[in-house]
């Protein structure tokens, strides 16, 4: 029999990945996304060209065009559909956005959540439920961690986080920012359901989540957004922290086989950290180098000594939950081919419009 999965945010990087990812396993995709991305962040946000490439290279694949507000409609949808496995990776994803839009931002990320949460335990409760969280649930906590100043980067001198940022980290007593809050919200909402009702629940804390399918834009999306200002030679603002406050990244693809192994194994109220671990970690300023080193462009860069509310200075994920628990899952795609397709992505993306220009 074929099974269904039904997953929300489908246009976006991680949803689009999925789809393709359980496709190609012959699942059944069902997808829900109304491109609010494109309201919150403009055009620039844009997910349509993601939908359309999934209706047109998925061998099954129906679209949904649904608010995650919409309580009625989620309820339908899944009591209809009755899938086999949600993968919940629809936000509100900016923790700057989220303070100019407070009751978006929760009724999107925190009641959105419930609204999935409440819907799968009506009508699947069985059904394995991933929902995609982020590290921000850390607030800026990890900032605590005595730090050492290397030449391009910040990195933990407290030999406890060598292998990054643990799951037992705590969540408290931290500035957030309000989008870091709702997805906390969201976070404990969907651990909740796998404590006080036994489903099998699955929390993702993301670290930087990327890809070529990633529609980056200044607030959401760093590696993407990095190498499109590279590529058009625009000037990139950074924010605080000398430009060596550094991130882990992670391709969508790596994301997409884990959830495929906890869907094959779930567990009740699960969390793991999930990113590319140190290996695939990189400052600002490394980022700037290694893009100019793929695009022969040269960064155009401004700096602003005001750093971002609840911004992390230095966080990447300590991996070994997950891979205690999974053995032989680990990131696959390195941080260099990463950029490689990132930047052989927008360069076709820049053809394809200078085309449709000389076209009209």
């Amino acid at each position: 029999m074929v099974r269904t999965i039904l997953v929300s945010g489908s246009s976006g990087l991680i949803g689009s990945e999925v789809a393709r990812h359980f496709d190609d396993l012959g699942w059944r995709v069902h997808g829900i996304d109304n491109n609010q991305r494109a309201v919150f962040f403009g055009p620039a946000g844009d997910t349509r060209w993601n939908q359309h490439r999934l209706a047109a290279t998925l061998r099954s694949f129906r679209h949904h065009e649904l608010d995650l507000r919409d309580r009625d409609g989620i309820l339908r949808l899944v009591a209809e559909l009755r899938p086999d496995a949600i993968v919940h990776t629809a936000a509100q994803p900016s923790h700057d956005r989220a303070a100019a839009i407070p009751f978006d931002d929760f009724d999107t990320n925190a009641v959105g959540t419930l609204n999935m949460l409440e819907a799968a335990r009506r009508a699947v409760p069985e059904s394995p439920f991933v929902h995609m969280s982020t590290n921000k649930v850390y607030g800026d906590a990890p900032n605590e961690i005595p730090l050492a100043e290397c030449a391009t980067r910040w990195d933990y001198a407290d030999t406890t986080f060598a292998a990054g940022i643990p799951e037992t980290f705590r969540i408290d007593a931290s500035k957030h920012s309000l989008f870091g809050a709702s997805k906390v919200a969201a976070d404990v909402m969907v651990q909740e359901y796998g404590r006080y009702f036994g489903m099998p629940t699955c929390c993702l804390r993301g670290g930087c989540l990327t890809g070529p399918a990633h529609s980056g834009v200044e607030l959401h999306g760093f590696l993407s957004y990095l190498v499109k200002c590279n590529l058009e030679g625009r000037e990139y603002r950074i924010f605080g922290y000398k430009g060596k406050q550094v991130r882990d990244n992670i391709h969508a693809e790596d994301v997409a086989r884990f959830i495929a192994r906890f869907v094959a194994a779930p567990r009740p109220a699960a969390v793991y950290n999930i990113g590319g671990g140190k290996a695939n970690s990189c400052s600002i300023l490394e980022a700037f180098e290694f893009v100019a080193a793929r695009s022969g462009r040269a960064m155009r860069w401004v700096y602003d000594d005001k750093a971002r509310e609840g911004d992390h200075i230095c966080y990447y994920s300590d991996l070994r939950r997950m891979q205690a628990d999974y053995p032989g899952w680990m990131p696959e795609i390195s941080l260099g081919q990463t950029l490689d397709q990132i930047v052989d992505a927008w360069q076709r993306a820049g053809r394809d419009a200078d085309d449709a220009r000389k076209a009209a």
